[in-house]
């Protein structure tokens, strides 16, 4: 799970959170047209809430919502910075404000809960890590979250290229390196023996994973190569730090790769990362569990389920005769999640293909 979508999980499933909630989930855009429909649209949103909100809470005011709500739609930062959706989570006292790269119903929510699930399913599949575009004689770092992909501006003295990695200690004595960055063959010069184009390239390697080492990476995240298969089997001999991991990787020469090339591959290595976690959710049904939403509510609140997997074919639209009441499928299972994650479980909102045996909804116990 991405790490800001766990601490916001967190943050919103805390004593410390303390409802009423109101939850607006908006399908943002970039286009001034359509940032206009979405402000349009958040405004309508806000004004049903706080018919809702009255009638469901009268021992509460709504006037501080009121203020964060015409806050946020003064704030032209906020809508221009749009990704594909947006959660907004108030409280009377707090406001927060989530950005996601899927796309969601838009809707809003008024309860003594916040509205989990598209945090949930935004944070599944969704991977931070670094991506190093890997070659014999240079390299360059790419940063990777919330399906987002950016260059990692380095330090002048960073072993950008072999060059600047090893100066005078190429032993090749005369030997140059082309500027292109490119794979085999960019060496010439007099002395192009090949043991010593082998001491370049592993010494090359050593400072690249001496620099990896030492990178400032707070979260601990992995770094996955982008690389030719016999850079990433070179690589890998001389790897020591505890970054670099090669359960995922992209083979093939960075060297002529373009931006867009670039977040294409990356796209690539997530899809990579999604199986290898897909395949160990599959084992899960070898343990005991239930997958009817009857006994799958008590076992909630009494704390017994470990993982809890949600289809997104559960989540449609429907209130009912009602609409006042919000008695829907979705805060059921709204419900049933905050349960298991404030017992310290594990909640996943998945493509029915992705889950367990295919099952729409599955909860594994404990016991």
């Amino acid at each position: 799970m991405a790490n800001i979508s766990k601490k916001l999980l967190t943050e919103l499933t805390s004593e410390e959170a303390t409802g009423p909630f109101i939850t607006f989930m908006l399908n943002t855009h970039h286009a001034h047209q359509d940032v206009e429909k979405d402000q349009i649209m958040f405004k309508n949103f806000a004004k049903e809430a706080k018919k809702r909100f009255e009638k469901k809470y009268t021992d509460h005011s709504f006037e501080p919502f009121q203020e964060k709500i015409d806050q946020l739609l003064a704030d032209g930062d906020f809508w221009r910075s749009g990704t594909k959706s947006v959660a907004v989570i108030l409280t009377a006292n707090e406001s927060y404000i989530h950005r996601l790269s899927i796309s969601v119903d838009d809707q809003f929510y008024v309860s003594d809960l916040p509205y989990l699930l598209a945090i949930i399913k935004n944070a599944q599949f969704n991977y931070a890590y670094y991506l190093m575009a890997l070659n014999r004689d240079s390299m360059k770092l790419y940063f990777v979250r919330n399906k987002e992909v950016k260059v990692v501006e380095l330090p002048d003295d960073a072993p950008k290229d072999i060059v600047t990695a090893l100066g005078d200690e190429l032993t090749g004595g005369n030997l140059n390196v082309s500027a292109r960055g490119g794979e085999v063959g960019s060496y010439h010069g007099v002395n192009t023996k090949d043991e010593e184009v082998e001491i370049d390239w592993v010494n090359y390697y050593q400072a690249v994973d001496s620099f990896i080492k030492e990178l400032d990476n707070p979260d601990q995240l992995p770094l996955y190569l982008f690389a030719l298969p016999e850079n990433q089997t070179q690589f890998k001999k001389v790897a020591k730090n505890s970054y670099y991991s090669d359960k995922a990787a992209i083979s093939g020469s960075p060297a002529q790769a373009s931006f867009n090339e670039i977040k294409e591959e990356a796209q690539k290595l997530s899809e990579q990362l999604a199986e290898v976690e897909t395949q160990t959710y599959q084992k899960l049904i070898n343990r005991k569990f239930i997958d009817q939403l009857v006994d799958i509510v008590p076992a909630a609140k009494e704390g017994k389920i470990s993982h809890l997997f949600i289809a997104t074919s559960n989540l449609v639209d429907g209130f009912g005769e009602d609409p006042d009441v919000e008695y829907d499928r979705r805060q059921v299972l709204n419900e049933i999640a905050d349960n298991v994650i404030k017992n310290g479980g594990q909640v996943f909102v998945l493509d029915q293909k992705d889950a367990p045996d295919e099952k729409s909804l599955l909860a594994i116990l404990r016991y």
